[in-house]
């Protein structure tokens, strides 16, 4: 958030940061009176997007020419139903100020807008409407009339505004719109008055201007049919009256949105689907009209060059092409009972084809303006008020002035005369009226450059429209020339022959005349006065129209007019009438006052002129309002009123006062301890000088209210509640009666099926031991669940614990399922925790189950230790891995067990200690002998025929070779081999062919030689220790201990 729209949004009135946004009241100048010191205010708060002042209650806008965000819904929020300096300077606060007041004291108001064209009034004035429409509630009705006050402003701007030089928005008409509001607040319809259309740039643009809106909004954003139905097409040059200006397209605008508002609004504002085609074909008409080129004939009367425009005109207006063609180049003229027809020159056709242009678009905005008024029109019945609001052309002056901006100044003239009677001039008539001490403030009354423009028989209005009906060959230099005979010695007034020295003159072109406005000089060019001001239409083209099929066109040059011989009056002479109406409407009601300011010409934000905006302070008269408000009281109000509203303040006034209520009030502010210099009690008003003793009253008001409003509702509250407290007596007493009933009979209902549960438990447990029947039932599965719960408590909780809880008589079946169920679930859950290492490990002791339980006596003892897949020393595990591994293993081959063994000669059996390894495809018997490793046997798993064992606990091996190879391997190998079990194990495992293990059930093994002989060992039992011993026989023994 930029640092300028921080200081927007937080309270301004603290002004602890006024050196760099400077005050947001200028009543809180010091030097107030330094018109440099006041723009220089507005300055620090322009460059920090502090775009809003306050002189009193009269807001100050310049224009930033970029969006600052200061209108959203939230920050709309922050302004209503708040004080006016509670919040930050806005245009949002001054409408919720006037709106408040208006409904608070029911009185009517209004709220001007003024300033430059382009100083952002349309801007302000939407603002306005849509925080009025933002107040009211959400009813089906009040939101009907809220959206249609809404959607009017798109409609009405795209008829009446255009891109000018200095304003690309710029409203080319003035406008003024009374809301209506019921006695709640809310909208309930509207009316609005328009003044003095620019209709010239219908068929006219200065270089760089644009058209009204609409034209360039129904090229771009219509559809093509409905362009096609027209006849038109999207590129603006193709019309005459659009390309004028070299500037149909303008970076800011977007014409296809535009027209799809336009649209909207029209459905909105409940156009008939027959009417927005009329409208549609009156401006394509136009466009089409104005393509119509004219030249001359033989005779040098007026032809046309290209008839085809007059047809698609004719076609859209609804007239034959015929009678439009003669009425272009043709006039009828009526004297004296006699009808003359003469054809025109391509000058004169060329004026008629403009005039009509120029009147057909004049009339249909005012049938739209007539048709909007139609549509907000209220239908609701009772008291209302009034807030108005005025959006107005502003002060112009451009290089070349003409009778549109005579007006328009004129306009701003008697603006500022209204302005100067409702805040100078009768701040002073009020304060001697009121008997109040005044410090004279000096002004500039505008009065005079009125009455040189109004004056009756005297005025240039006046000369003007004698210009125009005086017969003879009257023109705009016959004009000037008659201003300059009547008005030569007026002080705002001169002319090039009335100028009193040559200098003068050489500023001053012979065809102008200038005006000493309240805003400065203004030079105008007298040339297409007489004609504008006559606003002349030829009646062959009014009876042409008055023929038309199209609905609006017929009833906008109505046959009735064609019947009226008296002469209509003049542009200025109309202008002048509505504007005294606007002025008397504007008098009777409350003012509110947006002053809106252009910081400079360019459009260009963030570029602050010092001269520019020092020549808009001066003519919009912002010192002398601020010298008025500095020396004068900044509220006032009538005795009556403010006692009504602020007497619940006092309690010597409240609830009524049965005096005068001048000293009703008096008795007001003396209770609210006022301080001598902040009110002065006048005739019949109360004035308070500074706006913070008004806030501070009002602030006292509100609390007062809320209390009030408590003790209303205190009393209101106790009177209803006793009413409904004799009800409810009444009412407990008859339901109190029927309850006990009903309670009574609940608890005997509860008491009978207490006793038929405890009866049934009693009765199931006296049988509980008994198959399952109607009375142990239930009983048996309370049993049940309870077993569960304790058992789902004290299970075991590993494998090895068998422990497992005793169970009732009913249970046991379930208990004996369950067990197994969990020791299942308990094995499954270790087995699938075991790591693939451990999972061998198991395979292996399983295997070693399957071959000597119940076989070997030494089997039992093996169970407890794992198996292992070497048991070699670490300085023979450090041989086999260097010698076997590298040399001695046969490539391919992979080591699975290592285990030192003892080797008995198969002759002589003289002991030898070997090392055995297997590894998967062959058995080694290896000699360590002095760290080195020797091969002293290799046998093939497959050759090995045969594993013999005792059934002992000795660990006697006997290794069993095929016959043919006893000679080649010496025979079979006797071993004693520690961990026997394991070793057979492996080997079974490694070679998968448990076949191979003999477990001997004699107390003989034989065994084969080297020459093939047979040998027998002898095994027994009965020593404490095991031995392996040649008996006397020859034989070995193998005595197994205990």
């Amino acid at each position: 958030m930029s640092g300028g729209h921080q200081a927007l949004v937080r309270m301004e009135s603290v002004l602890e940061d006024r050196e760099r946004y400077g005050v947001p009241d200028a009543i809180l100048l010091e030097d107030y009176q330094n018109e440099a010191v006041f723009i220089d205010n507005l300055k620090k708060r322009y460059h920090e997007n502090v775009i809003y002042t306050y002189i009193g209650q009269v807001l100050v806008s310049v224009n930033p020419y970029k969006d600052l965000g200061l209108y959203t819904d939230a920050l709309l929020e922050k302004y209503r139903n708040v004080n006016f300096y509670e919040v930050p300077p806005h245009v949002f606060a001054i409408t919720e100020n006037a709106y408040r007041t208006m409904t608070s004291e029911v009185t009517d108001h209004c709220i001007l807008i003024s300033g430059e064209s382009g100083a952002g009034k349309t801007e302000a004035s939407k603002q306005v409407l849509r925080f009025l429409a933002a107040t009211s509630l959400h009813r089906r009705e009040i939101d009907r009339v809220r959206d249609r006050l809404l959607q009017s402003n798109p409609l009405l701007e795209a008829f009446g505004n255009a891109k000018t030089n200095r304003n690309d928005n710029s409203s080319r008409f003035g406008k003024y719109m009374d809301i209506e509001f019921n006695f709640k607040g809310d909208p309930v319809g509207g009316h609005i008055l328009n003044y003095l259309l620019e209709k010239s740039r219908v068929v006219h643009q200065e270089h760089g201007e644009r058209n009204f809106h609409v034209f360039y909004q129904l090229l771009a954003g219509a559809p093509d049919d409905l362009l096609a139905k027209l006849n038109l097409v999207r590129d603006p040059s193709n019309y005459f009256y659009l390309k004028q200006g070299d500037s149909s397209h303008v970076g800011g605008i977007n014409d296809r949105g535009c027209f799809e508002a336009v649209d909207y609004a029209l459905d909105i504002l409940n156009f008939s689907t027959e009417e927005q085609e009329a409208i549609w074909g009156v401006i394509a008409a136009i466009l089409h009209l104005g393509n119509v080129t004219f030249t001359e004939d033989d005779n040098r009367n007026a032809k046309v060059v290209d008839d085809q425009p007059v047809k698609e005109c004719s076609k859209l207006i609804g007239c034959e092409p015929a009678q439009l063609l003669k009425a272009l180049t043709h006039r009828t003229i009526e004297a004296r009972g006699d009808v003359v027809t003469s054809p025109l020159n391509p000058d004169q056709a060329g004026y008629a084809r403009d005039a009509l242009a120029k009147s057909v678009y004049e009339r249909i905005f005012n049938w739209l303006v007539g048709r909007l008024n139609l549509s907000l029109t209220s239908n609701e019945i009772g008291r209302k008020t009034l807030l108005g609001i005025l959006d107005i052309y502003g002060f112009e002056i451009f290089d070349r002035n003409g009778f549109e901006q005579f007006c328009i100044n004129y306009c701003n003239e008697k603006l500022q005369q209204v302005f100067i009677e409702l805040t100078l001039k009768s701040e002073q008539e009020e304060y001697k009226r009121e008997g109040i001490e005044w410090e004279p403030v000096k002004f500039f009354d505008n009065k005079i450059i009125c009455d040189l423009v109004e004056e009756k028989h005297k005025g240039i209005i006046s000369l003007l429209d004698e210009e125009c009906l005086r017969p003879g060959d009257a023109n705009d230099l016959t004009f000037l020339s008659k201003m300059d005979s009547h008005l030569s010695n007026h002080d705002h007034y001169f002319s090039y022959e009335t100028a009193k020295n040559n200098k003068v003159k050489k500023t001053i072109n012979k065809d102008e005349f200038r005006l000493r406005h309240y805003a400065g000089e203004v030079a105008y060019r007298v040339q297409g006065f007489l004609d504008k001001n006559n606003d002349l239409l030829f009646r062959d083209l009014k009876h042409t129209m008055s023929q038309a099929s199209n609905i609006i066109a017929k009833s906008v040059f109505p046959r009735e007019e064609l019947q009226n011989k008296k002469r209509p009056e003049t542009a200025a002479t109309q202008f002048k009438q509505s504007l005294g109406n606007l002025m008397e409407i504007l008098m009777i009601k409350e003012p509110s006052y947006i002053r809106c300011i252009k910081p400079n010409d360019e459009k260009r934000s963030c570029n602050f002129n010092f001269e520019r905006v020092s020549h808009q302070v001066k003519y919009l008269g912002l010192i002398e309002n601020l010298r008025v408000r500095r020396a004068g009281f900044a509220y006032r109000r009538l005795y009556e009123i403010f006692l009504a509203r602020y007497k619940s303040l006092c309690p010597a006034t409240w609830p009524k006062y049965p005096g005068p209520a001048k000293d009703g009030v008096k008795a007001i502010v003396d209770h609210l301890g006022y301080h001598p210099e902040d009110y002065r009690m006048g005739e019949t008003k109360l004035f308070i000088r500074l706006p913070k003793t008004l806030f501070f009253t009002e602030d006292r008001f509100q609390m007062r209210k809320a209390e009030l409003a408590t003790m209303i509702q205190a009393k209101w509250k106790a009177f209803m509640y006793q009413r409904r407290y004799q009800k409810m007596r009444d009412s407990v007493t008859r339901i109190a009666k029927h309850w006990r009933r009903i309670k009574a009979q609940r608890l005997l209902a509860r008491r009978k099926w207490a006793v038929g549960i405890v009866r049934a438990f009693i009765k199931g447990f006296i049988t509980r031991n008994e198959p399952v029947n109607p009375i142990n039932e239930r009983f048996q599965q309370l049993v049940k669940c309870e077993f569960l719960l304790r058992l789902s408590k004290s299970l075991p909780s590993n494998l090895l614990d068998t422990k497992w809880p005793p169970s009732p008589a009913p249970c046991n079946e379930a208990s004996n399922i369950l067990h197994g169920m969990y020791r299942t679930y308990m094995a499954r859950r270790y087995v699938k925790a075991l790591t693939p290492e451990k999972r061998s490990m198991f395979e292996e002791k399983v295997l070693a189950e399957q071959l000597f339980k119940g076989q070997k006596t030494s089997y039992m003892d093996s169970l407890p230790h794992w198996f292992m897949t070497s048991r070699l020393t670490p300085e023979d595990e450090s041989l086999r891995k260097t010698a076997f591994e590298d040399i001695i293993k046969t490539p391919g081959e992979k080591t699975k067990y290592c285990i030192p063994c003892t080797k008995y000669d198969r002759h002589g059996y003289k002991p030898r200690d070997r090392l055995l390894i297997l590894t998967s495809g062959a058995l080694y018997l290896l000699e360590a002998k002095e760290n080195k490793l020797k091969q002293k046997h290799r046998f093939s798993l497959k050759e090995v025929q045969g594993l013999h064992v005792s059934p002992n606990t000795d660990n006697l091996l006997l290794v069993q070779i095929p016959v043919e190879n006893a000679k080649r391997d010496k025979g079979d190998l006797i071993l004693n081999v520690p961990n026997v079990i394991e070793a057979v194990t492996k080997m079974i495992s490694i070679s998968d062919n448990s076949e191979v293990l003999k477990i001997a059930e004699t107390e003989t093994i034989g065994h084969t030689m080297k020459n093939g002989k047979q040998g027998t060992i002898l095994l027994g039992t009965g020593s404490s220790i095991t031995t392996i011993d040649k008996n006397k026989e020859g034989k070995l023994a193998v005595i197994a201990g205990h």
